[in-house]
């Protein structure tokens, strides 16, 4: 069933398709469509998980303690800080890190307005981040008053990265009290907080004075070389009381993933959003192969008097099927990669094309077209050569 031309044989699904260009284009589109849809919404899921353990990652830590009364980065409760000194008592542990965690009122220095920021507090002297270039800067923070300033966070905080790379002395009011960026760190925004900063600890105990000196938020646990976690996090767990979590880096992670995907209703949005475009695209290739097969149901039914079989006849729209996947992908995944460009740009998260997502959104387009093809086949399977004729 393929047509010759040039000496080459060309399918018959393929000259089905193209009869009639307009339809072929606004199939297309609309696939396009659909895979746009599910590549923003699912980006935007994923953006959201990655964005809120970007400081998670970045930590020194192979354990890590918190209370288990925190719900999230955003509603991190306090624990007793001899907990953590407690966890020196084990073999495996190498050296500890208090970290102080809370959300402070930052004022922009440009239009006066306050604005909630995330401050992580911990001792300049203890190792902290993992990246050696982050962990450079900290000496900065050993002057009172002196603070490190996330410049991925969002632009309502004020130019506090231009004005500071222009070599301008940069100070605003947190909680009432004066600071000065004494350097710039790039950690990046997630949904829970728009912006970041780092301090001393001594610093931000004077930022918030209601904070108890001897609670922390947050424990970081370096173990020795060839230690393992797991068994460190069991043996903690049964010595320490159950006013403290324990958990690996990993587990810590997991903690914060685990609230947005389960506790919000987020995750649940942008997945409806997902599946909402698949069956977008159901429908509007269901619609163009349906019409197209019974726009061609008398040349079908001429070749099954002509004695192919129909098995051969449904081939023809599953061939078709698979074309407008193939070619309506194309034009999504472009479109995909510049609006995660722009995204980034706005919003600063981290949402961006990986091979997982483009491969899923990929196997979704062809299970749509797929299955748009056998519920169109039913024209088909229902047409009877002798009524058409």
């Amino acid at each position: 069933m393929n047509r010759i031309w040039r000496g080459r044989r060309i399918p018959l699904s393929w000259l089905l398709l193209t009869r009639q260009p307009v339809r072929l284009l606004v199939a297309l589109a609309g696939i396009s469509f659909a895979g746009i849809l599910m590549f923003m919404q699912l980006g935007f899921r994923d953006g959201l998980f990655d964005a809120s353990v970007t400081a998670h990652r970045l930590f020194d830590a192979d354990v890590v303690l918190i209370s288990p009364r925190s719900a999230s980065s955003v509603s991190m409760e306090a624990f007793p800080r001899r907990r953590l000194v407690q966890t020196l008592a084990d073999p495996d542990v190498d050296g500890v890190t208090p970290v102080h965690w809370g959300l402070m009122l930052w004022r922009n220095p440009e239009t006066r307005r306050n604005r909630s920021i995330l401050a992580l507090g911990f001792n300049p002297d203890d190792p902290f981040f993992v990246d050696p270039s982050l962990a450079e800067k900290t000496d900065a923070l050993k002057q009172k008053g002196r603070i490190l300033f996330d410049q991925l966070s969002r632009p309502e905080f004020g130019p506090i990265a231009d004005w500071y790379r222009d070599g301008r002395v940069v100070e605003t009011e947190i909680a009432g009290n004066r600071v000065r960026v004494a350097g710039l760190v790039s950690l990046g925004t997630s949904f829970g907080a728009d912006g970041n900063l780092l301090t001393s600890t001594e610093t931000f105990l004077d930022l918030m004075p209601q904070k108890p000196p001897g609670a922390i938020e947050v424990g970081l646990v370096r173990l020795k070389p060839g230690a393992d976690p797991e068994r460190v996090v069991s043996r903690l767990r049964q010595r320490l009381p159950k006013d403290v979590s324990v958990l690996t880096k990993q587990g810590f992670i997991d903690f914060e993933q685990n609230y947005w995907k389960s506790s919000t209703s987020i995750g649940f949005i942008f997945t409806l959003g997902a599946a909402m475009g698949f069956v977008v695209g159901c429908v509007i290739v269901y619609q163009v192969l349906y019409t197209d097969v019974s726009d061609h149901l008398p040349e079908y039914a001429t070749l099954m008097a002509m004695g192919y079989r129909l098995s051969h006849l449904l081939g023809v729209v599953v061939r078709e099927g698979f074309y407008l996947a193939a070619m309506g992908y194309v034009p999504a995944y472009m479109a995909g990669q510049g609006l995660y460009w722009f995204v980034r740009d706005a919003t600063k998260l981290p949402v961006g094309m990986d091979l997982s997502r483009a491969l899923t959104v990929l196997v979704m387009i062809l299970v749509m077209c797929m299955l748009s093809s056998f519920l169109a086949m039913r024209r088909l399977i229902d047409a009877d050569p002798a009524e058409i004729f």
